[in-house]
């Protein structure tokens, strides 16, 4: 089953930055959209000129942009017919995490008020036949990840489900959010029986939702999530 394209996560990435910082917020916007793999590794980002308009910033800046995380080694510009602007295969690896407990106990945080939260809200929600079917094809398609696909479709199922809330101001949140568990995830390797766990959880959570139960959702996000707190607090101290 083709995915459906998460249409609020890619509104939340790509609005606008802020006027005052218009550089340094295009870069870690860009830089969000590859750390949540909004945009995959070897795929292409949308043209200058749209970027331009989604952020709400002149071309140049957005060139600027691009040519800074180019530099870094995160983007890779093509000339010719078939050419623009692609995401480097492999992202380079984020820095050692410097994270100290106080931010982490802040973000970790954060996430479980917002996605055991969104959770609820979708299990709240009536779906069409369309949005249930999407829904569980972002599960299959975790299920389906290879080791080096993993921590993406794991990224954009938990979208889906932030998504699934019908709540369109929650999925930047979630998506800032997320960036930032990432960073910090991709610090240490993915552990195969961790796999295993975790996509059963995700089961647990994804048929929750769909069949309304919003306490058995929230319950099952909030315990999913706190393996993966167990394994961040581990490989982070």
């Amino acid at each position: 089953m083709t995915e459906a394209p998460l249409e609020e996560v890619h509104r939340a990435v790509y609005r606008p930055v802020r006027e005052g910082n218009a550089l340094e917020d295009t870069v870690a916007r860009l830089v969000q959209t590859l750390r949540l793999g909004v945009v995959a590794p070897g795929e292409s980002l949308p043209p200058e000129r749209e970027l331009a308009s989604r952020f709400a910033v002149s071309r140049d800046t957005v060139r600027d942009a691009i040519k800074e995380l180019a530099d870094a080694g995160y983007l890779v510009r093509r000339r010719g017919r078939y050419g623009g602007t692609f995401v480097a295969d492999p992202v380079p690896p984020p820095a050692h995490s410097t994270a100290t407990p106080a931010e982490i106990d802040d973000i970790l945080g954060l996430r479980r008020v917002l996605e055991a939260g969104a959770a609820r809200a979708a299990a709240e929600r009536t779906f069409s036949a369309e949005e249930r079917a999407a829904l569980w094809a972002r599960h299959e398609a975790t299920v389906a990840a290879g080791a080096g696909e993993y921590r993406r479709a794991d990224t954009l199922l938990h979208l889906a489900i932030a998504e699934a809330a019908g709540i369109p101001s929650l999925v930047p949140l979630i998506a800032e959010n997320r960036a930032q568990v990432n960073v910090w995830l991709d610090t240490f390797p993915l552990l195969p029986r961790n796999i295993e766990h975790s996509n059963a959880q995700h089961e647990q959570v994804v048929t929750a939702i769909l069949s309304g139960r919003a306490d058995a959702a929230e319950a099952c996000v909030l315990a999913h999530l706190a393996g993966s707190e167990a394994l961040l607090r581990g490989f982070l101290a």
